[in-house]
């Protein structure tokens, strides 16, 4: 049997465990290293990721990358920036490609692949595991 100092210990320790894990399941929004975007609030992040706009606010192309349909990263950051639930999003994706006025970004396996293809071009933007980060890559955005 655990004498009481140990057993409150761990016990302190097992309640401490979710908000560890909340905090290493923050995502950020990256552009890569060589953009010269800084920084992104979640309203223009939104409008790129929703075809509304298709260029930093510096005037460079900005090219949206998503993680595949399905991912718990994807319908968290579209709930969060965007107000968007999978049903919502693929409500405003199929209107938008009937009427003609957009279709959706391009999708990617990973936080992996998305970091190397957002690294390798300055005019794409993509949204990973804030552990995923390295410095290829630029956060302009933390979501949380």
């Amino acid at each position: 049997m655990l004498n009481p100092t140990l057993r409150t210990l761990l016990a302190a320790a097992l309640l401490a465990l979710p908000a560890q894990a909340a905090t290493a399941s923050d995502m950020v929004v990256i552009v890569s290293a060589r953009s010269p975007v800084a920084s992104l609030r979640p309203d223009q992040v939104a409008d790129i990721f929703l075809g509304q706009s298709g260029k930093f606010p510096d005037g460079g192309e900005a090219v949206a990358l998503d993680l595949g349909i399905g991912s718990p990263l994807r319908d968290e950051f579209y709930a969060k920036v965007a107000s968007k639930s999978p049903a919502l999003l693929k409500a405003y994706w199929t209107k938008m490609i009937f009427t003609g006025r957009g279709k959706p970004p391009r999708e990617a396996a990973t936080s992996a692949a998305v970091r190397k293809q957002v690294a390798d071009n300055p005019a794409l933007i993509g949204y990973i595991d804030r552990v995923a980060l390295d410095p290829s890559v630029r956060p302009v955005l933390v979501v949380r």
